[in-house]
Order: structure tokens, then sequence, then C-alpha cells
């Protein structure tokens, strides 16, 4: 007799070790008959396995982690119709359910990357939506500063075409306030309130970009592209308070941070990749670092780059942290100042970011193993602590509620942990398998969606354009 899992590998050896049945815990057994689940023909008809968001799957034994939630322990979660039905022990499983055993692993609320470059940066060379997926992103917000009210239709037009993680961006400051709207205009298209006519006589004469501009996350503005007066920083910080808008800004040079949190003026803001203050390349490394901390607290909260934690402290290729302010860094970390870690990635980009998605779980478990955080501290650095923020600065409750953890009626997006090995086993999204051992799984329409400050879509509808035509 052979064992199988879902996917018909055999699970009669792990690691070349044979295993006991009752290890293995195989979803079916078989002689040489047929193999339940698969596409078969039975009495002149075909049978096909469940798709999409109808099917139910079963993660039987694996680590909770769920710091949102407190939970820390084995248990099994069943998932249907796209979110969390359940979390408990033994759950009985029944006929047509997929079954994933997942004991010896740890199960995470899915990855949320805040600062995650994926259609920027000029990158034409690599797929960083997909590796993002492998490495166990689930929500990745890519802030470009040279993005235009473009930016949602373009990415949007990929969600729809298929894409494995749900995406949202952040638009530049600059080109935000380049149009002929006024400052009240700005606040009602953002709050989806400006009319057609309007836009089309101030804004722009493309109504797709029209229609979708205010399905943005945020703005982003960037010291090293644009320079931009006092006035216009501060139509920035009232544009992005009065409409529910994330405000980032690029945080490397201390003097631009501490000249943004002054022109704040107790207004909300959050200081991108600030472990980049701790590089040197606009002040010694240490008083760099001990600048840009300074700043956060009250209004002001802030992000470090998970490669910049790592015993190397940074890229080669990009930007390293002296070992003092790296310290530094976990110190802030500690003590709960900064409570938030993201990529900055482009993972195998040619032009990058600071970081790269492929080091986001393996800091997060070395932080845990060197103390600096627990384990349930530092997996909240990328699940339940950026949600509360997204809701809190957006005002909308959706991100609190559905993301960021694992509890009943939260969004079926998962990041299953080999911790010995420090990689994602499984991705899941939106109730779908998106990734398994560090392979993509693909599938027709793609498990991602649209992320805005209003929620999520699972379609935009600007990828179809080209396919169909309406008629009023």
């Amino acid at each position: 007799m052979i064992c199988y899992n879902k996917h018909g590998a055999s699970l009669a050896l792990r690691r070349g070790v044979p295993c006991s049945e009752r290890e293995v815990q195989p979803l079916y057994q078989t002689t040489f008959g047929r193999v339940p689940g698969l596409a078969s023909v039975i009495g002149g008809r075909m049978t096909a396995p469940p798709t999409g968001d109808d099917s139910t799957l079963l993660l039987r034994g694996g680590c909770v982690i769920d710091p949102k939630n407190g939970i820390h322990e084995v248990r099994d979660i069943l998932i249907r119709g796209g979110e969390i039905a359940e979390t408990g022990c033994d759950i009985r499983a029944e006929k047509g359910w997929t079954l994933i055993n997942v004991s010896g692993l740890q199960v995470w609320p899915g990855l949320i990357d805040m600062h995650l470059h994926l259609g920027d940066l000029f990158e034409v060379s690599t797929e960083p939506i997909a590796c993002a997926a492998r490495d166990g992103v689930t929500i990745g917000l890519s802030p470009g500063a040279g993005n235009t009210f473009m930016a949602p239709a373009l990415l949007g037009a990929e969600v729809d075409r298929g894409v494995p993680i749900s995406l949202g961006v952040y638009l530049g400051g600059a080109n935000v306030l380049s149009t002929c709207l006024t400052q009240d205009e700005l606040v009602r298209l953002f709050r989806g309130e400006l009319d057609p006519e309007t836009m089309a006589r101030k804004m722009t004469r493309n109504a797709i970009t029209n229609t979708t501009a205010a399905l943005a996350m945020g703005i982003k503005d960037h010291m090293g592209h644009f320079i931009m007066p006092d006035e216009s920083v501060d139509r920035l910080f009232d544009l992005t308070s009065r409409a529910g808008l994330i405000y980032m800004s690029h945080t490397q040079d201390p003097a631009h941070a501490e000249r943004m949190v002054g022109l704040s003026q107790g207004r909300p803001l959050h200081l991108g990749h600030a472990t980049a203050a701790g590089c040197g390349t606009h002040d010694s490394a240490e008083s760099g670092m001990a600048r840009v901390l300074d700043l956060v607290g009250g209004n002001v909260t802030a992000e470090f780059v998970t490669t910049m934690l790592r015993p190397g402290r940074g890229c080669r290729e990009g930007l390293k942290m002296s070992p003092a302010a790296q310290k530094m860094a976990y110190d802030a970390l500690r003590d709960g100042k900064v409570r938030i870690l993201v990529s900055d990635g482009q993972n195998e980009a040619t032009m990058k970011g600071f970081g790269d998605t492929r080091d986001n779980i393996p800091a997060l478990l070395e932080l845990a193993q060197m103390g600096v955080l627990t384990l349930d501290e530092a997996v909240a650095a990328m699940t339940c602590h950026p949600a509360a923020l997204i809701a809190e600065r957006t005002g909308c409750r959706f991100f609190a509620e559905k993301t960021g953890h694992l509890g009943p009626g939260a969004l079926a997006s998962i990041t299953v942990v080999e911790p010995d090995r420090k990689r994602a086993v499984y991705t899941i999204v939106n109730g779908e398998i998106v990734s398994f051992e560090s392979r993509l799984v693909r599938r027709g329409s793609g498990a991602g969606g649209w992320v805005s400050r209003f929620g999520m879509l699972r379609r935009t509808g600007v990828g179809d354009l080209a396919m169909t035509a309406y008629q009023d």
C-alpha cells in the first residue's frame, strides 16, 4: 500500500527516513484502484474535483500562531468560501473536503507587506508578484513615488488577469498635486464623491483613470525624486487626513524625515523603511538611526526592513546597516516603538528596494531566536499590526476584522511555515493555495484581489476592457 497526499506525491518517505503510517497521516490510501478526488470517467460520465471558493479546505495539526486572538497551539483550521469557518481541535473531515496535513509546521495569518514594490522601479525582467507569493506574502502594497493616477488601473488590470496575491498601491505625492483639481476636489475624488465632469475637465481625459483613481491605499513622497515646497507637503497632509489615506514618507535622510514630521503638525505620518537611516548615507549610521527613532511616537509610526534586521545587516547590492545602528533597531522593536516590518523588496529585480521578500520569514524567526521579540510578537509585525494600522489610518474596519488574523470570518489568507528551513511551505490567499514548496500554483483567474482604503475587490474590470464592449 502507498500513501499519497492531495497532489499525488508519495509520502512513504520523508527526507529519506521511513515514516510510520501514523506519522504520515495520509489523506487517502490506495492499492491499484482509482484515486479519490481526481478527474475521472465513470459510467460514461466525467467527474472532477471541486474548484474555487466553493471548495472546503481543512488544515490539520499545525501549530497555529495567531497573535491577535492570543492563540499559539496545535489546532485545525477549516476554510470555506474563502474565509476561516472554524478553528479547533480534531475537526472531523467530511467527504469532498480537501485535507492538508500540516503537522510539524507553523500556521500564521497571511503576511501583509505594506511596503513592497510590485509594479514600479522599471521592473521588466522578473515576476515580483509571483516571487512574493512564493515567499508567503498574501497582501502587498506597492509604494511608487512616481505612481500617477493611472496606477490603480494599470495594476488593477493585472489583478483581473490573474495574480496570486492581493495588491494595492500608494500614489506619488508630486503626481497627485499635478492636476488642476482644487484641494477640496482632491478630497472628494479620494472619497469617491467627485463628479465625472469635473474629473474630465480638470484631472484627465482618460475615463478609465478617472473611474479607478480613488482605488488607492495612500500617498508616498520620496526625497530622492521630488523635493516639494512646504505648502505642497501641507496639502498632502491635509488630503490624506481628510480623505482617509495613508501618508508614507521615504525615510533615508534624517533631515528629510525631521522636516516631514515638523510639517505634519500632529497629522498621521508613516516613516517608510526607517532602517535605511541607519546605513550612513546622509549622516553617520548611528546618528541617523537615533534621529529618526526620536521622531517615532504619537501621530508618527515607522517600519523596519526585514533584510536589514538579519545577521548580514542588509543587501550587498543595496544598503547595509552598521552593527550599532542594527542594535538600535532591535531595541526599538523590543521596546515597542516600531511594530511593523516590511520587505521593501523586489526580489530578484535588477532595480530594487532595500530588501527582499525572501528575508521576511527568516527575519521573523531569527528575531524570536535572538530574543528581540517573542515569536508571537514577531509574527504580529507582519500580520495584525499592519492590519490595525491600515484600519486606523483609513477608517476602514475591514482590515482589522478580515485580515491579519485567523479568527472565524477572517479572509482565509494563511502562510504555512517550515521553521527549520525558514520558508513558506504553503501560501493560501482568499482560500486558494497559490504556492507550495516555493513553487507557484497556477490557477485560471488567480486568487488575489484589489486592496484599497475601502476594503478589497476581487476584480476591477480594467483587465476585461480589451476583450469586451459595453452598451448603455
